[in-house]
């Protein structure tokens, strides 16, 4: 009990400065003004300022660092994703629903507990060039807009151009989060260990003006566990595959993710994706993409397409136009946008969305 209260005590007299400690307070705000057409069975059209993103997700956060010395350094980040269209905290509800974590760095890398992203996020940051746009990726695995995992251990290190990394979860998602495919799956449980619990590794090689990688990210269900993955003996499983080129104001990107889901009636999937961003001027970028989903050995197959326009009025506000159109075919009826639920076509219908909107980073 003394110990505690000594370490009470030092934080609470002691400023953070005489520990050479940093914290930085940040975040996103993004939003805007979206018309989505051909809405269910009766084609309705639909009018609606999203709770999701537009071109970054809305967040904020605190991160820190102290120097130990040696090299050493303890981290830190708390960082909470909200939806701007009410205020409402995201990721089911958490407070810091983006990431919770504290570990130590050095120049071996970093090692670090909490709530964290699996290695398929850092996998696609680069290679996917929209990203985490209302018309993007998330549209067609929901999982890509939120790939996060609760009670994780993770290390990730860079050694010249090669990076490696890895996570290991007991327990991948202890909230429902709308629309998540790691959704109500705690995991922890001593009767079947195996129970909800997640991996990733990547493998990243980067020069100045170009990338390659690959990760590999697995699921177990659990009981109770969202899409099909009921039992710890059921994985969804994905291989990533990407690169890009920087070439002037110019940049590339393409890939792959190879799924496979234990839990669908339809297992094997394919999700592939090329696109370019073109800065026309220090202030205007032009970014467009597509993407296209194959289910393997079904008629289940859909088309993105997306084009989107900004412009920078500083390096912290920028306003953007973005438009986007999906084919479903088959039994699919995915959205063109992830902007909010309810938004869908009809099975094997297609849809035109477009967002215009203003985003600023603090």
């Amino acid at each position: 009990m003394n110990n505690w209260k000594s370490v009470f005590l030092a934080a609470a007299i002691f400023p953070a400065s005489a520990f050479a400690q940093s914290v930085t307070l940040y975040g996103v705000i993004d939003s805007g003004v979206e018309y989505v057409s051909n809405v269910g069975t009766s084609k309705d059209s639909l009018f609606r300022v999203p709770s999701n993103t537009g071109t970054t997700p809305s967040r904020w956060g605190m991160r820190g660092t102290e120097d130990l010395g040696g090299g050493l350094k303890s981290v830190f980040v708390l960082e909470s994703g909200f939806a701007p269209d009410a205020g409402n905290s995201g990721q089911g509800g958490r407070l810091f629903g983006r990431q919770a974590l504290v570990g130590l760095s050095g120049p071996w890398g970093q090692v670090a507990f909490g709530r964290q992203y699996s290695m398929i996020f850092w996998d696609t940051l680069d290679t996917d060039t929209l990203g985490a746009n209302i018309y993007g990726s998330g549209a067609l695995d929901p999982y890509l807009s939120n790939p996060r995992v609760d009670n994780a251990i993770s290390y990730k290190g860079t050694f010249g151009g090669l990076t490696v990394g890895g996570t290991y979860s007991f327990g991948r998602d202890s909230a429902v989060a709308p629309g998540s495919t790691s959704a109500g799956c705690a995991g922890e449980n001593p009767s079947d260990t195996r129970a909800c619990q997640q991996w990733s590794a990547l493998l990243l090689y980067e020069q100045k003006s170009w990338g390659i990688s690959a990760a590999y990210d697995v699921m177990r269900g659990g009981t109770g566990a969202a899409n099909g993955l009921a039992a710890s003996s059921i994985a969804d499983k994905r291989l990533a595959l990407g690169g890009y080129a920087l070439l002037g104001n110019a940049k590339l990107g393409a890939g792959v993710i190879l799924r496979n889901n234990g839990g669908s009636a339809t297992p094997r999937s394919n999700l592939w994706y090329t696109g370019a961003a073109y800065d026309i001027t220090p202030a205007i970028t032009l970014s467009g993409q597509v993407y296209y989903l194959d289910y393997r050995n079904s008629d289940n197959h859909a088309f993105l397409y997306t084009l989107r326009g900004a412009y920078n009025f500083s390096k912290r506000t920028s306003v953007y136009a973005t438009i986007g159109h999906i084919n479903n075919s088959g039994q699919l009826a995915q959205s063109v946008s992830v902007g909010a639920p309810g938004s869908n076509p009809a099975p094997g219908g297609s849809q035109f969305g477009t967002m215009i909107g203003i985003r600023h980073i603090f």
